[in-house]
């Protein structure tokens, strides 16, 4: 596919049709390739182009964005409940789950080195890479543009579910304590976390975590969720996040399974 053809995709697929196209391309150029540029030439201040001015910028538009829309779809939250969801929509993990889901990897424009050590697939370059390309929508299009996509990307299922669980916990982040204050409040037991798998080399463990529940006759559920994660704590935590979610769509009872043998 030419260049021209898969801008002209991804032109589709952010639902806006530039009228300055280098803007997008700066926007999808990392640093490693402006440094290779550079370096190929008697003055690299000349040719030192990546998106990096685009993240400073991508990052202020994209909070003012949300922060607007989140105050005006929930005029009953006070400042803490804002906060914390906007923090949560605003965070890098979910930029990063954005530009996978756009599968932005494929379309950004990266050194040798970059590419050489899976740069397309890195959670950090790609949350940085969506901060420009909303900066380039913005100077392209306005507001209105970066609105647009926001609200289909950005917003939608991920803000009605942080919505539905600002409910139950007044915590949000903390999704091991919502998740034990819920079944507390239902009367359906405690979770417990074990430790299914580790692995990789010690410097970057992966560990999977299952939950499940003890009820109050002392029998265990059947295994809800699996969280991973680089430590203990935050695989515990996903685990806890999967099923605070699942509690949001079916209610709690749906969580708790046959009994097992402990």
């Amino acid at each position: 596919m030419s260049r021209e053809a898969d801008l002209s995709r991804l032109e589709i697929i952010l639902d806006h049709r530039f009228a300055r196209r280098d803007l997008l391309v700066l926007a999808l150029t990392h640093r490693s390739l402006g440094h290779e540029r550079a370096a190929d030439t008697a003055d690299p201040a000349s040719v030192r182009h990546d998106n990096e001015r685009l993240e400073f910028l991508g990052d202020a538009v994209l909070g003012l964005v949300v922060s607007e829309a989140i105050f005006s779809l929930n005029p009953e939250w006070q400042e803490g409940e804002l906060t914390r969801v906007k923090a949560q929509l605003v965070s890098r993990k979910h930029m990063a789950q954005v530009a996978e889901s756009l599968d932005l990897g494929s379309h950004l424009l990266l050194g040798k080195g970059e590419e050489r050590t899976g740069g397309r697939r890195k959670m950090t370059l790609l949350a940085n890479a969506m901060e420009a390309v909303l900066a380039a929508l913005y100077l392209d299009g306005g507001f209105s543009a970066v609105r647009r996509f926001a609200e289909r990307h950005i917003l939608g299922e991920a803000a009605q579910k942080l919505a539905a669980r600002i409910q139950f916990d007044t915590t949000l982040g903390d999704c091991k304590s919502a998740l034990q204050e819920q079944l507390q409040a239902a009367h359906s037991g405690t979770p417990v976390y074990t430790v299914e798998e580790e692995t990789g080399p010690d410097h970057r463990k992966r560990y999977q975590v299952m939950l499940r529940i003890r009820r109050p006759d002392g029998s265990f559920s059947q295994p809800l969720t699996r969280g991973l994660g680089s430590t203990k704590k935050k695989a515990e935590q996903e685990a806890a996040r999967i099923a605070l979610d699942q509690i949001v769509a079916s209610g709690v009872n749906s969580l708790i399974g046959p009994e097992t043998e402990s």
